[in-house]
């Protein structure tokens, strides 16, 4: 509050008429009155009463503009004093100017903002910069950002900060009349406090481009009468049309741990929902009805999709901002689509719900076939860097958190999955028959029901028993009370809860990105590559390090690296063996000296 007199009594009129200058400002550029908009900017105190503007020879004098042109010279001159070109004006004309300046925008300024006004047109110069900078150009862009990202929409946008974006959001509430602009519940509140419910209804369920819990096959289009149906007494599913007949074949793949999609069912979802979308919206047609030639049109969409259909890959599903695609799929994605396009409409000729299968008839693109994790692994020396940085990240639940499951990723192994599905209870101790030290093994379950035992490093343990600590537990991870207690924990409001697949993928994706602006300008080639690199990406680091070996580490025998790393087949592990592209080239320098 502020009390009259105080100090901070001037600072706040000021900041009020620096406000109200800047939305005359902007009103005067609506009308594409830029010159009048730098008129009404401009601080008339800042010239003493009855003292002359100085010439321009003395403005350019003064302020080091000799070694510019006129041009530039003359319109430094105007931005600073307001006019339309330098001459001798004092006080008293400029604000004879900015009072005609007002008169003509009583007349004229009586109107709302309106959905597709730029953000220029209502903001402060310096936050309507920001915003475009980002990306933002206008009002339905600014609600479009803010519906898609929830309470956080502001927090890679340099310069704007809390108290910023809650004065947007209630400028923006107050103006729905006129704009038309809805923005969701989910707006103002902090994803952790949101209920399932809200972030499902921010966007209706429609026929367009939605996931497919949310896409509305229009009737005429749903297959209940599709070319290639099969009689419906002799189809082994309940489902009367193509929508239904997909659910059914997804349900039939294993589900995850606590009747969660499982990666199988997430990785399949995608593309038999792309192919629902691309039917309908693209090709008009119901998908039990698609031909060969369909199929050959729906490979060419996927390595050149439209504009509209791509969108980055962090946008979750309830977001308006969500699409199908990041862009165009190389030939190795196009050809994983069509072997499982294949399996689902064979899976729908095998229960009698459809005859033909039109993915079958066309050639997988052929994909260059390189070494299993080839251009998505980190060297030795960037994963030790990565490793030290991370010892110095400040002090903080989320921070600590990142430091257990980074190395604890990297030095097991473990699928993205398999990390948020660990609890305290895998844990075991492990003392050989033969003598010597014990270890800490984990129980896995991965990929195909299959189980494993991988063993732990005994820092990692030490780090989960000091977490454990914090949150009022016993230090042994096998303690009846941890029984429970994900290795991943997040306690909030005195409850616990594992960190999702999606919070530990963009935690990694934030870190790596972090660490990446840091050493650009010393090591731009590093750089680079932490910016594309993700959770999976540690996978397939341990893999290759574990089986080739390095400096003061003997190479995994590679049967055990499969045990680990549970692989169905040896192949699979086998195709990590490698040289590190550093050590090629290094070894090579022998052989080229004769050159």
């Amino acid at each position: 509050m502020v009390v009259e007199g105080d100090g901070s009594d001037r600072r706040t009129v000021q900041r009020v008429i620096q406000w109200v200058r800047d939305e005359f400002a902007a009103a005067a550029k609506r009308h594409e009155r830029p010159g009048t908009a730098r008129l009404l900017r401009f601080d008339t105190e800042k010239i003493p009463a009855g003292q002359a503007l100085p010439s321009l020879e003395e403005f350019i004098a003064a302020e080091g503009w000799e070694d510019f042109g006129e041009a530039e010279q003359s319109e430094a001159y105007a931005e600073k004093y307001g006019l339309g070109k330098p001459r001798k004006n004092g006080r008293a004309r400029l604000i004879a100017k900015q009072t005609a300046a007002l008169g003509w925008l009583e007349s004229v300024v009586v109107q709302d903002p309106a959905a597709g006004d730029q953000v220029e047109a209502w903001l402060s110069p310096a936050l309507a910069s920001k915003l475009r900078a980002a990306g933002v150009p206008t009002l339905f862009a600014l609600a479009e950002r803010i519906n898609g990202l929830g309470e956080g929409w502001h927090r890679n946008i340099p310069g704007i900060g809390a108290g910023k974006a809650g004065r947007i959001l209630t400028w923006l509430k107050d103006t729905q009349a006129s704009t038309q602009l809805q923005l969701g519940a989910h707006a103002g509140v902090a994803r952790k406090k949101l209920e399932p419910a809200i972030l499902a209804a921010v966007v209706p369920a429609s026929t367009a481009l939605r996931p497919f819990e949310k896409f509305i096959v229009p009737a005429e289009l749903d297959g209940s009468a599709g070319r290639y149906r099969a009689p419906p007494e002799r189809s082994q599913l309940e489902a009367s049309n193509d929508y239904q007949a997909v659910h059914a074949w997804l349900k039939s793949k294993r589900a995850g741990e606590g009747g969660q999609l499982s990666p199988t069912q997430r990785a399949y979802r995608k593309e038999a929902e792309r192919l629902l979308l691309w039917s309908v919206l693209q090709q008009g047609k119901a998908l039990s009805s698609l031909t060969v030639e369909d199929a050959s049109a729906y490979l060419a969409f996927l390595g050149d999709p439209p504009a509209a259909w791509c969108g980055p890959r962090h946008h979750q599903r309830w977001s308006p901002m969500w699409r199908p695609l990041e862009g165009a799929l190389d030939a190795s994605a196009c050809a994983q689509a069509i072997t499982i396009l294949r399996s689902l409409f064979t899976w729908l000729n095998a229960q009698g719900y459809l005859y033909g299968n039109p993915f079958a008839a066309i050639t997988r693109p052929l994909a260059v076939v390189r070494p299993i994790g080839s251009g998505r692994t980190l060297t030795r020396d960037q994963i030790e860097s990565m490793l030290d940085e991370l010892r110095r990240l400040p002090d903080s639940s989320a921070n600590r958190r990142l430091q257990l499951a980074l190395p604890w990723l990297y030095f097991t192994g473990l699928r993205q999955a398999e990390m948020v599905a660990a609890r305290c209870s895998h844990l075991t101790r492990f003392e050989p028959a033969k003598g010597g030290a014990g270890s800490w093994l984990q129980d896995v379950i991965g990929k195909g029901g299959r189980h494993r035992q991988v063993p732990l490093p005994a820092g990692l343990v030490n780090l989960l028993a000091d977490a454990l600590e914090r949150m009022g537990k016993p230090r042994d991870p096998r303690a009846a009370e941890n029984k429970d207690v994900p290795i991943l924990a997040i306690v909030e409001g005195g409850v616990m809860r594992a960190m999702s697949a999606s919070a530990l993928y963009q935690a990694l994706k934030r870190f790596f990105r972090e660490l990446a602006d840091k050493v650009e300008t010393s090591d731009p080639g590093s750089a680079n590559r932490l910016r594309l690199a993700s959770a999976h990406w540690m996978r397939h680091s341990h893999s290759s390090h574990s089986v080739n070996g390095g400096p003061g580490r003997d190479p995994v025998p590679v049967h055990i690296a499969r045990e680990n790393l549970g692989h169905a087949s040896l192949d699979t592990t086998t195709g990590y063996i490698t040289t590190e592209l550093d050590d090629r080239v290094t070894a090579m320098q022998g052989f080229f000296h004769t050159a």
